[in-house]
């Protein structure tokens, strides 16, 4: 079976897209992309320097390009995307994995992520804030130290990688400070992504969103809030919109991926990083990070060896069977009306219900599934204290369709 992953924000370097450029159609592709995305993706992906394509209004437009360009039909090469039968994209990746996936085009992807990358910028110029990648140590020990220092766990990547998240006096006094056995080392990022200082920027998307067409899903295609197969394009549109200010649970994604029995996965431009974590996590994956276009060959060769034998597990529309509730942030959790009222396991709930909310110093987040569903089983209490992307409850989707 054979995923297809898009990288995040911070794996782009200067100039990874300059041999893209050589291959027919591809400069003029971009060149008429470049109006949606807001930016001149040309030049920033072939001769900007590191600093200007660090810029979050222009990096997220440059990775989504890249990662659809290079899994369509290039240079001759039927697109990556009919091999596969899954799709998972890390932050802003998601968007790329839902083109892969025929969820949304790439035009409507390239408008959205212009909306996504300016209003993110945005919202971390407000307050300086950054994120420090924590490597090794001790996970739960990690995440007690993060939250000791008032950060998010913005992302928990699995293979021994969390990401924290906060303002610069926090990371500093984290810095300060380390859990025991764990290396510290600052992103080359803009802000706080995916925690409550984004929440600005959840507005902004939400409303470009509106004017957005999806379909369903033609693939499996994971969301990285908590690693489940979507249900249908609006349920991954929505998911969309709450993760930029929600964390990431690659980890989950990674689990997800060994559970449905992926033997093959390759990583859009600018490749490097999830394969990395995928070497560490899933041993016995094939993986490929593709980050020219000398390696086409090779790609479409494991695409054939893994995509064309393996059981399509989204051809009978088979999906995981339930879904985690997972806390939006760091806080305490009170349980609202809706929850009241589907207390006791089987319980149904309307889409978007208000399940609960999860209270904070900075104000509180609802916690409200965008699917119809049912209660399988409460994982906490009212009243509990929570940290970021802990799960809350096991909930039965009931709706599959668009």
């Amino acid at each position: 079976m054979l995923a297809i992953v898009a990288p995040g924000q911070g794996a782009q370097t200067p100039g990874f897209l300059a041999p893209w450029l050589d291959l027919p159609g591809v400069a003029d592709r971009l060149a008429a992309w470049s109006d949606l995305a807001g930016c001149d993706l040309v030049r920033y992906g072939s001769t900007a320097g590191a600093e200007e394509i660090r810029d979050t209004a222009i990096a997220q437009p440059l990775l989504v390009a890249a990662g659809v360009v290079a899994s369509g039909d290039v240079a001759g090469h039927a697109g990556l995307a009919g091999h596969a039968q899954a799709a998972a994209g890390h932050s802003v990746g998601e968007l790329t994995a839902g083109v892969v996936a025929g969820v949304i085009g790439a035009r409507d992807a390239l408008r959205l992520v212009a909306v996504r990358g300016r209003a993110m910028a945005a919202a971390a110029a407000a307050v300086p804030t950054g994120m420090t990648a924590v490597l090794g140590g001790d996970e739960a020990q990690v995440l007690a130290a993060i939250e000791t220092h008032g950060l998010t766990p913005a992302n928990v990547n699995g293979a021994g990688q969390v990401v924290a998240a906060g303002t610069l006096e926090q990371l500093a006094a984290f810095a300060a400070d380390p859990p025991a056995g764990a290396r510290l080392r600052p992103l080359e990022v803009a802000g706080a992504f995916h925690t409550s200082h984004m929440a600005p920027a959840v507005d902004a998307l939400r409303r470009a969103a509106a004017d957005v067409s999806v379909a369903g899903p033609a693939m499996t295609l994971l969301s990285d809030a908590d690693g489940a197969a979507v249900s249908s394009g609006q349920d991954w549109l929505e998911r969309i919109v709450r993760q930029v200010s929600a964390p990431v649970r690659w980890d989950a994604c990674l689990r997800t991926l060994a559970g449905l029995g992926v033997t093959g996965i390759i990583e859009l431009p600018p490749a490097g990083t999830l394969t990395g974590l995928a070497r560490r996590a899933l041993p016995g994956v094939q993986v490929l990070a593709l980050k020219t276009p000398d390696q086409l060959p090779a790609a479409r060769a494991l695409a054939a060896e893994h995509g064309e034998h393996a059981h399509h597990p989204g051809a009978d529309g088979h999906h995981p069977e339930w879904r985690l509730l997972v806390a939006p942030l760091a806080g305490t959790f009170r349980a609202g009306s809706a929850a009241a009222s589907a207390g006791a396991p089987g319980s149904p709930f309307a889409a978007g219900a208000e399940l609960g909310v999860v209270e904070a110093r900075g104000g509180h987040q609802p916690v409200t599934p965008p699917y119809p569903g049912a209660l399988i089983e409460w994982l906490v209490e009212d009243g509990d204290p929570v940290s970021a992307g802990q799960p809350l409850a096991r909930l039965q989707p009931t709706e599959r369709a668009v």
